[in-house]
């Protein structure tokens, strides 16, 4: 008789539960993973966020109630040695630094998967320490079991400039749930009016590059109208532009939506005008819901995802004429129906849960 394996202990760690695309690729993964082969815990350094009752009931969660992590090193430490997992996922750069600086200390060597979110060329320049953190990638990215890219360029980044091993490098594309989406989407949020309607969405800091499209969003028209779905540290800033642009009755500020699926879905394009990204969750969460997006060729696997989707739903454009020019180029959509999806099949929940399964449990890569 063969007996049984207990499932793995797998330990994950987010900040606190936000809204975006990093924490919800982390509920797919809570919530679609096999319990017979893996017994999830998730750490949270503080117990809170929009997205918080989305965790499922089953997943043991370990608050550290310390938001920075110099003062979260020693409980995250303590609560690693006390539950000994199998397997460490992790998916923001300076946490996966701080798993990987900590493994030697641990009672048993787990497994260690991290996931870069960003483009590292064009994120780190841009961050606090940004030297001490490159140093950090070149010193201990090299030493992860394995590394998960949502996109070529980012893999060829972290080889060629990061020393990352070729061979444990792994493209998984962000797990995208389309019925369940799709579910949520009804009835759809649509501003009233006989314009283009757009959406944007994230948190409203320099990277996501809201300012660029305040800028320029006289193009669209003067019967245009953006939602802006997302709160942060530019909130007022922004605003003051828009108003200095006469622009504040067409541009709605709404803050952040929990379920943004309804005014994605509303949308006639959505606007991605980003100054660096991974794999942007809202864009591929647009094109499951129908919805053609214009973004930026800094945003990341975005050029791949254009490369795979139909004709015409992915429009990359730079700031300035390219990016008014599309503005300028969408019509109102006709039909109150909600349109098929425009997303590739790669991105689908079941795959891409399927291949995470296998990473975590040890197979490849």
């Amino acid at each position: 008789m063969i007996e049984s394996r207990a499932p793995l202990t797998l330990m994950s760690a987010l900040p606190f539960m936000g809204g975006g695309g990093t924490e919800r690729v982390v509920l797919a993964l809570l919530r679609g993973l096999d319990r017979r082969r893996f017994a999830p815990h998730l750490i949270l350094f503080e117990r809170r966020g929009p997205l918080l009752s989305e965790i499922p009931g089953d997943v043991t969660v370990h608050a550290l109630e310390t938001p920075r992590l110099r003062r979260a090193a020693l409980p995250l430490l303590r609560v690693l040695k006390a539950n000994a997992p199998d397997v460490i996922f992790s998916t923001l750069g300076y946490l996966n630094l701080a798993f990987l600086a900590l493994r030697p200390w641990l009672p048993k060597r787990p497994r260690l998967i991290i996931r870069e979110p960003n483009t590292p060329s064009l994120s780190l320049p841009n961050l606090a320490f940004s030297r001490t953190l490159a140093l950090g990638y070149r010193w201990l990215y090299p030493k992860a079991d394995a590394i998960v890219c949502q996109s070529r360029w980012m893999a060829e980044e972290l080889t060629r400039d990061f020393g990352a091993p070729k061979e444990r490098i792994r493209l998984i594309a962000n797990p995208v749930d389309v019925e369940r989406l799709r579910a949520r989407a009804l009835p759809v949020e649509r501003h009233p009016g006989a314009g283009p309607r757009f959406v944007a969405a994230g948190r409203l800091t320099m990277q996501k590059g809201f300012d660029r499209l305040i800028e320029i969003f006289d193009a669209a028209g003067p019967q245009a109208y953006l939602t802006l779905l997302g709160d942060g540290p530019l909130r007022e800033s922004l605003k003051a532009q828009a108003e200095a642009k006469g622009l504040l009755d067409r541009i709605d500020f709404a803050g952040f939506k929990a379920e943004p699926a309804p005014y994605l879905a509303g949308a006639d394009a959505f606007l991605l005008p980003s100054r660096w990204e991974g794999m942007p969750n809202a864009a591929l969460e647009a094109l499951a819901l129908g919805t053609p997006v214009i973004g930026t060729p800094e945003a990341g696997g975005l050029s791949e995802v254009a490369e795979e989707a139909p004709k015409g739903a992915v429009t990359l454009a730079r700031m300035e004429p390219d990016f008014a020019v599309a503005l300028a180029g969408v019509r109102p959509k006709s039909g109150s129906k909600l349109p098929a999806s425009l997303l590739p099949p790669r991105f689908a929940l079941d795959g891409v849960i399927a291949a995470y399964a296998d990473l975590l449990a040890g197979g490849g890569p």
